[in-house]
């Protein structure tokens, strides 16, 4: 009797044995892809593309054990499931992506968990404590500093354009006005359509106002230049990086989301267009000149400062603001040989573009940061406000220049197309298809702006465990 008492006591011990450890083991589970949603989260909110996103989140489920995982990432949600075996309840976690905000700061931090995690050098449990640190702590300046740092941007795209001091400090006027306005609109809740509306406003009504005084000015210049400064927060790059690997939904929703922003800045100046046309002003139209050899210097200049300047104003780590700067004022002196060379605005972009992408993932390496923090600043300087203006101008006189005005336009969404493309296609060469990278590539059927580029070897890890304890 006794013996049956013991045997029942261990065959209850043993149960509670293994209910203790399948507990565990779905408690890890849950951890574990709580932790690769919040990654997930925090990449995708700062434009990374979907394919990176996709193959970061994999990448750390399949070396924390959650192997054959599902993911699927969409625009406003990241879904993971998994399931043990055959006879388990798959477990499902979903997370909305809930603000839209570029912070490179963040994504660098996260990009080094994430190679902290697939090196062992970080575990679940510090890893999560660290993506905690990260999105819980503040940015290394103050907020006004970015303000300042969107004026330098805009003044100095005034001089990449080949305005003089009045446009550079009128620009940057007008820059520090549309920051905080809309930082008042943003905290209201408004809507982003909204808050490009309100700053194509407020450049278009003071260039107006400037004009009106003796001062002697360019309102066009100021106006492109405050255009191309709100055109630098809208992602269609990743939205183009989606289209051409496959994540067509979140594509569309990005290129949606481009167009909404990009409508509403053009809103905002026909608004100030008008009003200006209807005191008396007049704004004129921005005629792109050829520039000589004694431009290209500023040119070179503005383009490199403009870039560096919003690489700051997106908390760019600062060891990454001079790399930038050098590879923009090289881009730029690539975009004018081949204006000179006799092409057009968008085979200029476009070949600025792929230096951009080509170089990018080197220097990116260097100063570990994630090459899309390299090659979204740098593309900044070539965004096409000089179009835009230019059709909205032409659309504004109407008649013969109706025509005019379309095709202004139509030459923006080329320019911006290239941009994207060019940069995605420098990436495609860059990146070294090695051995050990094939696995994971294949399965993201595209380039790679953010994340790691290959899983690590087992050789690899040791080698690096034992630097680390040397």
């Amino acid at each position: 009797m006794d013996q049956h008492e013991d045997t029942g006591k261990d065959r209850e011990k043993d149960a509670e044995k293994d209910a203790e450890e399948q507990a565990e083991r779905a408690r890890e589970v849950h951890l574990t892809m709580d932790l690769c949603l919040r990654i997930g989260e925090m990449l995708l909110s700062s434009g990374a593309g979907a394919a990176d996103v996709t193959a970061t989140m994999r990448s750390v489920a399949d070396h924390l054990g959650l192997r054959h995982a599902e993911i699927d990432v969409t625009f406003t949600a990241l879904s993971m499931s998994h399931q043990r075996s055959v006879d388990d309840v798959p477990t499902l976690m979903m997370r909305h992506v809930q603000q839209r905000d570029i912070d490179y700061e963040d994504l660098t931090a996260v990009d080094h968990l994430v190679r902290d995690v697939l090196t062992d050098r970080a575990d679940l449990y510090l890893a999560r404590s660290r993506m905690a640190t990260i999105v819980s702590l503040g940015h290394a300046f103050p907020r006004w500093a970015v303000t300042v740092a969107w004026m330098v941007m805009a003044a100095s795209v005034g001089v990449f354009l080949g305005g003089g001091p009045v446009v550079s400090m009128v620009a940057a006027v007008a820059a520090a006005l549309i920051d905080r306005v809309q930082l008042v609109l943003a905290r209201r809740r408004l809507p982003f359509f909204y808050l490009q509306v309100a700053g194509g406003a407020i450049a278009t009504l003071l260039a107006a106002a400037v004009a009106a005084t003796p001062i002697e000015v360019d309102p066009s210049l100021v106006v492109t230049a405050n255009i191309i400064m709100l055109l630098a927060g809208i992602g269609l790059m990743g939205a183009v990086q989606d289209a051409l690997t496959g994540f067509y939904l979140t594509s569309s929703a990005r290129l949606i989301e481009a167009m909404m922003a990009t409508a509403g800045i053009i809103a905002g100046v026909a608004l100030g267009i008008s009003v200006a046309n209807g005191i008396g002003l007049e704004l004129g139209q921005l005629v792109p000149g050829a520039y000589g050899i004694s431009d290209l210097p500023g040119v070179l200049l503005g383009a490199a400062v403009a870039a560096a300047a919003f690489s700051v104003a997106s908390y760019a780590p600062r060891r990454a603001v001079a790399p930038i700067a050098l590879i923009t004022a090289i881009a730029a002196g690539i975009s004018q040989a081949v204006t000179v060379a006799g092409f057009g605005r968008a085979a200029a972009a476009g070949a600025a573009a792929f230096f951009i992408g080509l170089v990018a993932y080197a220097v990116a390496g260097r100063v570990r940061v994630p090459p899309l923090v390299v090659a979204v600043p740098a593309i900044v300087p070539f965004l096409p406000g000089l179009s835009i203006y230019r059709g909205l101008t032409f659309l504004a006189d109407g008649g013969f220049f109706v025509s005019q005005g379309i095709l202004a336009l139509m030459t923006a969404i080329s320019v911006a197309i290239a941009l994207a493309s060019g940069v995605i296609l420098g990436e495609y060469v860059a990146q070294p298809l090695k051995r050990e990278a094939r696995k994971l590539e294949s399965r993201l059927a595209g380039p790679r702006l953010v994340g790691p580029f290959r899983a690590m070897t087992r050789a690899e890890r040791r080698e690096l465990r034992k630097q680390s304890a040397d």
